[in-house]
């Protein structure tokens, strides 16, 4: 199949025209010799949909491009090791113990660890990090809420012991291994505190300043980010883990996956990410240019959102129940998608301990028809589905479209920037949406508190965005989430995984299999099983 743009494989002027403009722009907007034909040779250019971007302070960005990129930033007190993701390893704390009771940690400090700013990392740096994204109480503040801290009284639960010991506290019933989890999650990145006072901005705590620049230690910092456009990171000679091998990361915004396929081909760009399968399809065997897959914990699903009161169809069990029998799981796993996804149908994605394996669900129309006729549900009934405007969302809504058809609903699909999705479903707007999740931490209750725990508190997990009413299941995980006993633990949130599996608003689908495309003089690249597990530090070209 022809490369879009082509004309019996040669690629017509028009689109060069508009390689050629894209190479220009991305040279003007960000002051970077990203030279026509070839990047530079201590530059990686990375091409992919950065429009879901909506802030990259690490207390408030919690859209898929920006966790990406907080690994390369920031670093925590501890983080999983990269070639294991269960294995947490200390990073800024150089060790930990018990503290002064039986909710509390002692980390000790890495005496040589210093952020990009050149400034020591202090006690202080600790407690105002963690601090302040309680107080700041933006989308990811849900993930620390989990050790019981609340804006009223996170300033008692932390404590400098000294100039190289801080004291962690917590009030939930969890215990160490579950916090050291939690803590490791990007929303408990450490700031450079001294260099964020010099951009407060009317007690925002910097957040207006971290939307766009960064205070980290990690092994990049942002030179330039500009909204839509692009993502410019340059080495950080001073991180603790060592300098990064290459000395600029320009990760630009293009839209079209063709393009970002054209762009890599070319070599304009050494890493194309969010492409389709027929873009990664028309790459495989090409020259000079390589496709790796990575495991994922991404999992896509069918979001029906029951509080939408201008569809009552949507609160209905009954919808529910038939619309796990009218998607097509293998038919978009293996053909539409061509092997990029796998059928799965359980909440925790395979990888992680306790993960449900059991897929009861495929496609049987009759079966859904007799449901919705029981239910009443024959006439007129439809919904409209919020997709972001990027593969392989597209390709999935036609699937559904034409499935859902069949069985007497109709979908009206509607495409849009991530961004605009995001904002819908954060006010419960959305009819229904075909999202995917990745896990914040790499602990079940990670995925467990959003998909099986509701308490109508205004906590936005995702059973409160689906309007799912459940207090039952809330204690269940909640239960889950406090037991100390690995297996007992495994087999909690096996019963949970069954329950949302088979009753639910919130339907799972697919396990991504993730793919890129880069040159093939690019090497060192590693990445993790979520989403924040993207390394760029050792990459060479």
């Amino acid at each position: 199949m022809a490369p879009p743009g082509c004309i019996s494989g040669v690629r017509s002027p028009r689109l060069i025209r508009r390689l050629r403009c894209l190479t220009v722009l991305g040279t003007a907007l960000l002051g970077a010799a990203v030279a026509h034909a070839r990047s530079p040779p201590n530059v990686l250019v990375v091409v992919q949909d950065l429009d879901d971007i909506q802030s990259l302070d690490p207390a408030e960005g919690f859209e898929l491009s920006g966790v990406q990129a907080f690994t390369s930033l920031y670093q925590r007190l501890v983080q999983p090791d990269p070639a294991d993701a269960t294995v947490l390893r200390p990073i800024l704390a150089s060790r930990w113990e018990p503290g002064s009771g039986p909710h509390s940690l002692i980390f000790e400090l890495r005496a040589d660890a210093r952020f990009a700013s050149g400034n020591p990392l202090r006690p202080e740096d600790v407690i105002f990090s963690l601090v302040r994204a309680v107080k700041l109480n933006r989308a990811p503040v849900f993930i620390l809420n989990e050790l019981g801290w609340r804006a009223y009284d996170i300033d008692h639960q932390l404590t400098k012991l000294d100039d190289h010991r801080v004291e962690v506290r917590w009030s939930a019933n969890v215990g160490p291994a579950f916090v050291l989890s939690i803590l490791s999650s990007p929303v408990a990145s450490i700031l450079d505190a001294r260099q964020i006072a010099s951009h407060l901005s009317g007690g925002d705590n910097g957040n207006a300043w971290l939307r766009g620049h960064s205070a980290g230690s990690g092994p990049f910092q942002i030179r330039t980010y500009i909204a839509h456009e692009a993502l410019v990171l340059d080495a950080n000679p001073l991180c603790p883990a060592g300098s990064p091998r290459l000395g600029t990361i320009v990760i630009r915004n293009v839209a079209d996956a063709a393009v970002r396929r054209l762009l890599l081909e070319v070599g304009d760009a050494d890493i194309a990410r969010d492409l389709g399968p027929d873009q990664l399809a028309a790459l495989a065997g090409r020259p000079h240019l390589k496709i790796l897959q990575f495991p994922s914990a991404s999992i896509h699903y069918l979001l029906l959102n029951a509080a939408n009161h201008s569809n009552p169809a949507l609160a209905n069990p009954a919808f529910w129940q038939a619309a796990r029998w009218l998607i097509d799981y293998q038919t978009i796993a293996d053909k539409l998608l061509k092997g990029s996804y796998e059928v799965h149908q359980a909440f925790l994605a395979d990888g992680f301990p306790g993960a449900l394996d059991t897929t009861p669900f495929h496609l049987d129309v009759p079966r859904a028809r007799q449901i919705l006729e029981r239910a009443g549900l024959t006439q007129g009934v439809h919904f409209e589905l919020d997709i972001f405007n990027q593969p392989p969302f597209g390709e999935i809504a036609q699937s559904l479209q034409a499935s859902f058809a069949r069985g007497g609903i109709h979908i009206d699909i509607r495409p849009q920037l991530a961004s605009e999705v995001y904002a819908r479903i954060r006010q419960r707007a959305e009819q229904a949406a075909w999202l995917y999740w990745i896990p914040d931490y790499f602990d079940a209750n990670s995925t467990a508190s959003a998909f099986a725990l509701n308490r109508e508190d205004g906590v936005a997990t995702l059973a409160w965005r689906a309007g799912w009413h459940i207090p039952g299941l809330s204690s269940q995980t909640e239960g889950a989430r406090a037991e100390p006993d690995a297996n007992k633990r495994v087999q909690l949130y096996l019963a949970i995984q069954a329950e949302v599996q088979s009753n639910s608003p919130l339907i799972i689908a697919l396990q991504e299999r993730s793919r890129l495309a880069m040159r093939d003089n690019v090497q060192g690249y590693r990445q993790g099983l979520n989403a924040d597990m993207v390394y760029y530090d050792r990459v060479t070209k």
